[in-house]
């Protein structure tokens, strides 16, 4: 970043970073309450001779999800510039290295475009890490088995609704900033503004897309295992009642009473489990035709 440009970064969770927001800063209270407020939603508001914007990046933090997208504020005056954050961010990350090596924005208007297309090519490649991971379930979905312990399309769903949360108010923030650009834009960054624009709403209709497609594949999902579970009913229930009448016939023949029949034939055994067969046969033909089998 070349020396025209006067920027200032403050972690709003240090005690002397906000002190130095509140009362050396001399930025509007508005401003000040937006820049260190614990809650913010991606806007654009024009106050007084500057812009506020309000953005969202995603968490590329070591163990903290993607999704946990990570707020930063701006401040935009004519020759200078005041960004805000909690933890760390990968874009801003890149801009102060550029600065370093001397070759980062000249402009607060500059620094915004590419702090913006930065945040959205980080956006766009979580997203395209969704629809992979989708993909990749699709085409395991007639795997049930693989897919019953972990079924990712619940998971993709929740993902891709935690991002379109803040990407729709980011689209209608730049869009708030292409069509009113003064007086920190000029009409070619307007022009880059809509292109970002643009891009956000190609990634929200990608991320709707994602969360129809993993509740058509979750249902469908859901549906082979209901069917696989009538089907074991169905075969549970085909053996019990084959074997009800059996057990009735062997319960019923063997009690330990007088009278039996058969208890001085020889043949009374093999008479008995040909009927038994016969029983077994008969109910099998009647499943049959009623086309339970």
């Amino acid at each position: 970043m070349t020396s025209q440009l006067d920027w200032k970064h403050v972690n709003f969770s240090n005690s002397d970073d906000t002190a130095w927001v509140r009362d050396q800063s001399g930025v509007s209270p508005i401003v000040v309450e937006a820049l260190l407020s614990d809650e913010s939603r991606p806007r654009a508001l024009h106050i007084e001779d500057g812009i506020l914007v309000i953005l969202r990046g995603i968490n590329l933090n070591s163990g903290s999800d993607a999704e946990d997208m990570i707020s930063v504020r701006l401040w935009l005056e004519r020759d200078r510039i005041i960004s805000a954050s909690r933890r760390p961010l990968k874009s801003l990350d890149i801009l102060r290295q550029q600065r370093k090596q001397g070759h980062g924005p000249a402009s607060p208007a500059s620094f915004a475009i590419q702090l913006i297309d930065t945040l959205s090519d980080f956006i766009g490649e979580v997203t395209d890490g969704i629809e992979s991971r989708l993909d990749q379930a699709e085409d395991r979905v007639n795997e049930a088995g693989s897919i019953l312990k972990n079924s990712p399309f619940s998971v993709l769903r929740r993902q891709s609704a935690r991002i379109r949360r803040y990407l729709a108010p980011q689209r209608e923030a730049l869009d708030n900033l292409a069509r009113y650009p003064e007086p920190i834009f000029n009409e070619a960054q307007a022009a880059e503004l809509r292109e970002q624009t643009n891009r956000i709403t190609l990634m929200l209709e990608d991320l709707d897309l994602v969360r129809e497609r993993a509740l058509v594949a979750q249902e469908e999902f859901l549906g082979m295992i209901a069917y696989q579970q009538n089907t074991r009913m169905l075969l549970l229930s085909i053996v019990a009642a084959i074997f009800l009448p059996l057990s009735f016939l062997t319960g019923l023949m063997g009690m330990n009473v007088a009278g039996l029949p058969g208890t001085e034939n020889h043949w009374a055994f093999s008479i008995i489990v040909i009927l038994m067969t016969v029983i077994a046969v008969l109910i099998l033909l009647v499943f049959r035709a009623r086309k339970w089998l």
